[in-house]
């Protein structure tokens, strides 16, 4: 039993050394494959002055453009409150383009709802799509603020279509429980 131990580690010893000296060997091969490599990465990328017997390396590092995505049909979503006016401008899919506040544009207080301000978010809001050539949309108006009919008109006058005209103002339908009655 001994012996038949001993001729097991031997053999186990011998067959370390083997896939060690086989890992060398493939270890030494891919430094000269890489060697190899960078030697024609480097003859491509190599122009050479003949006039001069300087070498000199040019490399054209050209950025690739990249394609501005161009969106036809959008949607806006307009929310005025008490207190201020949200525009923002989406793909189909929700992809928001661009969006606006009043408070963005420098608006204050009770400045910050008024139709003017609505007005002039929708002009801030249109300079921005345009690099993504948005021309319908279909507008969803929320809120009770006084800059909704603004804004909508706004949108119209600034080069969209506007396909639609949806108010999407959540309205409570027998709403909140009640608070409990006095007891006196």
């Amino acid at each position: 039993m001994k012996e038949q131990a001993n001729q097991k580690k031997e053999s186990k010893k011998i067959d370390k050394a083997e896939i060690k000296a086989g890992d060398l060997g493939v270890a030494e091969k891919k430094k000269e494959e890489k060697k190899t490599e960078e030697e024609v990465a480097i003859n491509k990328t190599d122009k050479t002055d003949k006039t001069d017997k300087t070498n000199i390396v040019v490399e054209s590092n050209k950025k690739k453009s990249k394609k501005k995505r161009q969106v036809l049909k959008g949607r806006a979503n307009v929310k005025c409150s008490y207190n201020n006016t949200v525009i923002s401008l989406s793909d189909l899919k929700g992809n928001v383009l661009a969006w606006a506040t009043s408070g963005l544009l420098g608006f204050k207080g009770a400045k910050k709802a008024t139709p003017y301000a609505a007005t002039q978010v929708v002009a801030n809001v249109t300079e921005k799509v345009k690099k993504y050539g948005l021309k319908d949309l279909e507008v969803y108006v929320k809120g009770v603020g006084s800059g909704r009919e603004s804004s909508v008109r706004a949108l119209a006058n600034n080069g969209f279509n506007l396909l639609s005209i949806k108010d999407i103002t959540p309205i409570p339908h027998n709403g909140c429980r009640a608070r409990k009655a006095r007891r006196l």
